[in-house]
């Protein structure tokens, strides 16, 4: 299985920084008794891994040598890791199918956002390899995000994408589908006389034209650490509980939900 992240954004939510936003120290680990700091994009990876991805894609800009040099050291030991490039930042859609090449049409693939962090960690798990499959999250303020509107069985009727009369509050965090149909949705996006911005007008789309998509609600949690309140939150989430706070039966930077 694939895990497809793209990350050629340019961040301009949460700059200056002085390296790639999908490399800002949110929390930490510990590594053979010694604690560093973590990569916000670490613990997407980690979730794939989780949800049976075995190679790596990440999407990166011409300008993002360091995420590179940062995961070319090593630090993904249970998954092979491979680069390709978006020459210019022309939206989500752009930046996902840039890794089409490398993507066989037999194989699953996720797709997740590099600078979120989310729960429960084995998430993943619960969305099906047969079709295009959504992992929602529950959030206060859905209109920030793209909300997913789906009907009583789970099938997606509409994807808002940060519209201020949401009518959902469950948002979409992460999805996937087989490699085939990773294929026909990026046929489908090269013969849209637009070419979508967003994944949800795609998605929308896509279902108008007789696709098929189900929402999963199995998100617990949720929090985009593109913005600085963002961060504050994530910090927040990745706080150990009181009683763990000597690190007895948990390592900072990790919580139990």
């Amino acid at each position: 299985m694939w895990g497809v992240i793209p990350a050629a954004g340019n961040g301009t939510r949460i700059q200056p920084l002085a390296f790639s936003k999908e490399l800002l120290p949110v929390g930490g680990r510990s590594d053979e008794r010694t604690e560093r700091p973590k990569a916000v994009s670490e613990y997407l990876v980690d979730r794939m891994v989780r949800g049976g991805a075995s190679k790596i894609c990440f999407v990166i800009s011409p300008g993002k040598s360091d995420i590179m040099e940062y995961y070319g050291t090593g630090r993904v030991t249970v998954a092979d890791v491979a680069y390709v490039v978006q020459p210019h930042a022309v939206g989500l859609c752009d930046a996902i199918f840039r890794a089409h090449p490398v993507i066989p049409r037999d194989e699953p693939v996720l797709v997740g956002l590099p600078d979120t962090i989310w729960f429960p960690e084995d998430a993943l798990l619960s969305l099906p390899d047969d079709k295009l499959s959504f992992l929602l999250f529950p959030v206060e303020q859905p209109q920030f995000f793209d909300a997913v509107v789906t009907d009583a069985a789970g099938r997606v009727e509409e994807i808002q994408v940060k519209s201020p009369e949401a009518r959902s509050n469950w948002i979409w965090g992460a999805f996937k589908m087989p490699g085939h149909v990773f294929h026909e949705l990026h046929a489908f996006w090269k013969s849209r006389a637009e070419p979508d911005e967003y994944v949800g007008t795609l998605v929308n789309a896509w279902l108008a034209a007789g696709g098929d998509a189900v929402g999963v609600r199995a998100g617990a949690s949720y929090v985009d650490v593109g913005t600085l309140d963002g961060y504050r939150s994530a910090m927040q989430l990745l706080r150990p509980p009181p009683d763990k706070e000597m690190g007895h039966t948990a390592s900072r930077g990790q919580v139990a939900l």
